[in-house]
């Protein structure tokens, strides 16, 4: 096992690449949205939401097992590769199908989308899942440098895609979902070149292992189901319910919104390893301390994302995305429940409690269905984004109440306090000091 590399510099420059990533992606919005309006926006976010919801929900949770599986018995790396495969290619197939299925029978699910253009991307579903399997893989053995790698390709490859399109004046809607695909496919042949030949490589199917692999994922994908269900059903729900163009300007807000997110999921991802090895009680301390730390970034970058809305919104994208600027205002005020599902629901996973996760996560998506129900007719985008806050910030308030029962801590231990400001400038320092000579890194496996 290669030595474990630095917290703080693993976590900048995971941190790096999802913000690298958003750039990229909000580069792409930014194409789309100027060319194609409100409208055909709108269109290119329905079928990327189709798209990611159903490869998430057809992972049946199996990624959480990899994750604990790969960390805490390396051994197991090879046929948990090769597992992979086997259970993207099935669970896709299944997934894909279940949703033609449900098209045809409820043609209003896809919105007025392209039909040929939806199957086109239902086949890419396989390959998402694979990448999610894999990255968490390769995550378990501190592989940071090429997830990153993964995760910026795609949507370099799409920004890239859309503005030649755009250059040469042929931009459409299939243009940009065929880029955003193929930014999805490049992502997961990296992760799996680097275990081919980098990690442990593709071993044996191990058939046992597999099936211990989906009884543990089972007890997390109700929660990844439900945080799915925050994150995406309703730009689905608003695209059906709504119409394309209010998920167009929908979508403009989410994007600008997920930038908080970005710190806690890197930092999430960069934990878990450690907290899989940990004992209860210092995996407990680890994740204390990194809340409050995260809770205090988020408080001054969602201030200032709430005092720049106008100028992100309208701005950037045009007066006819005006509506935009509400609807981020308010989904920015979920971000506090967001962090902690992201790393206090992380740390339970970690230390084998998938269920308690989801028990939390799906009273949160019961707000989401039922808010996004209930106000989406009458309110359209801000609707969707009243009833997203609210779903954060419930399933946060919960997690942090089992975290602190399961570990054992005191709730004055999850707030903020002066000594954490010196505390995250000293990580901060010793980040940069320790990603500077590995930045390279972050671009090439």
């Amino acid at each position: 096992m290669p030595p474990r590399p630095g917290f703080a510099g693993s976590a900048l420059l995971t941190w790096g690449a999802n913000v690298g990533a958003a750039f990229f992606s909000l580069g792409s919005i930014l194409i789309v949205a100027r060319i194609l309006g409100p409208d055909g926006r709108g269109r290119v976010a329905l079928l990327t939401a189709i798209a990611l919801l159903t490869a998430n929900l057809a992972t049946l949770g199996v990624q959480e097992a990899i994750a604990n599986l790969a960390a805490s018995n390396p051994p197991t790396r090879r046929s948990l590769a090769t597992n992979s495969v086997l259970l993207a290619l099935v669970l896709g197939a299944v997934a894909a199908g279940i949703v033609a299925v449900l098209v045809a029978v409820f043609p209003d699910v896809a919105g007025d989308s392209s039909r040929s253009l939806l199957w086109v991307t239902l086949g890419f579903v396989p390959v998402m899942i694979l990448g999610i399997f894999l990255l968490y893989l390769v995550q378990a053995d501190y592989g940071f440098r090429v997830t990153n790698t993964a995760s910026l390709i795609a949507p370099v490859v799409g920004f890239a895609g859309n503005g030649l399109f755009a250059i040469f004046g042929v931009l459409s809607v299939q243009n940009a979902v065929g880029a955003w695909l193929a930014g999805q496919a490049i992502g997961t042949s990296i992760l799996a070149w680097y275990v081919w030949r980098r990690l442990a490589g593709f071993g044996r199917l191990d058939f046992s292992l597999a099936r211990l692999s989906v009884a543990f994922g089972l007890r997390a994908y109700v929660g990844r189901v439900m945080q799915l269900g925050n994150y995406r059903l309703d730009q689905w729900l608003l695209g059906a319910i709504g119409g394309t163009r209010q998920l167009g300007l929908y979508s403009v807000a989410v994007a600008w919104a997920e930038a908080l997110w970005y710190l806690p999921t890197a930092l999430a991802a960069v934990q878990r390893p450690d907290l899989v090895r940990a004992d209860r009680r210092e995996a407990g301390r680890r994740a204390v301390r990194v809340f409050r730390g995260t809770t205090l970034v988020t408080a001054v970058s969602a201030l200032a994302m709430i005092l720049l809305a106008p100028g992100l919104c309208v701005a950037v994208f045009g007066e006819p995305f005006r509506d935009s600027v509400d609807q981020l205002r308010v989904l920015v005020l979920g971000a506090f429940g967001m962090v902690a599902v992201k790393l206090l629901g992380n740390a339970l996973v970690a230390r084998g409690r998938p269920m308690l996760q989801s028990v939390c996560l799906g009273v949160g998506f019961a707000c989401t269905v039922g808010l996004d129900v209930l106000l989406i007719p009458p309110f359209g985008g801000l609707g969707a984004a009243i009833a997203s806050s609210v779903a954060y910030t419930v399933a946060g308030v919960m997690v942090a109440a089992i975290f602190l029962r399961v570990h054992e801590r005191r709730p004055g231990e999850l707030v903020p306090r002066l000594g954490d400001v010196g505390w995250i400038l000293r990580q901060l320092r010793s980040g940069i000091r320790r990603a500077r000579p590995a930045a390279e890194g972050v671009v090439a496996p």
